[in-house]
């Protein structure tokens, strides 16, 4: 994968050597581009959040996520989201979830500015027998590369290699995205959710 040349940052050598002390290795070439979104796979556990965050610092990306706009308004557990990365959605807005973040991209495309999204499509860390959409949604309405992120507990790898651009054929493009994950396995693997979206016929 070729890094665009604005996105080319430097992490932090404290969160590599923290990650290094518990035995995982982090892979990463650079973002492809000065938009996207980063999905991220196998989301089991609650210690995926703190290995998220940590390989964020070491990669020296300022990957963004979305919460319930509501949590943000809570004293310093707000800001404290805002500068983990966190950006506030109302689920209840009369443009949904899916719309105001591509709204945001547009926006930020239009200014040039730097902005990627990390999401688990899982959702939830209990099993579910498929993905939600809204990622799916997101990267097309906001025409952008998804960048594949595993959170390998087997190997204990933290992977952020795999681009790919959406045809918009769901299952031909959920096929791909199974194969770059294959071999992945979750902290939890039983609650891993099978490679499909939602409402699709086929999957892993």
């Amino acid at each position: 994968m070729r890094a665009h040349p604005s996105t080319s940052p430097r992490g932090s050598a404290l969160a590599r050597r923290i990650l290094s002390l518990i035995g995982w290795q982090l892979h990463f070439e650079g973002l492809p581009a000065l938009q996207g979104v980063i999905v991220v796979y196998p989301h089991t556990s609650n210690w995926d959040f703190p290995l998220g965050v940590l390989a964020k610092w070491a990669m020296g990306i300022e990957a963004k996520f979305w919460g319930k706009h509501t949590l943000f308004r809570i004293p310093l557990f707000g800001a404290w989201l805002r500068w983990l990365g966190g950006v506030p959605v109302d689920r209840a807005a009369a443009r949904g979830v899916v719309e105001q973040m591509v709204d945001l991209f547009e926006r930020k495309r239009q200014a040039g500015e730097y902005f990627w999204l990390a999401l688990t499509p899982e959702g939830t860390r209990s099993w579910r027998p498929a993905w939600r959409s809204g990622f799916y949604r997101v990267t097309l309405g906001a025409q952008v590369p998804i960048l594949l992120a595993s959170l390998d507990y087997g190997r204990k790898q933290v992977r952020v290699m795999d681009v790919i651009e959406l045809s918009g054929q769901v299952d031909e493009d959920m096929k791909r995205i199974a194969q770059a994950f294959e071999g992945c396995t979750g902290r939890r693997p039983d609650l891993a959710a099978p490679i499909r979206l939602e409402g699709s016929k086929e999957g892993s």
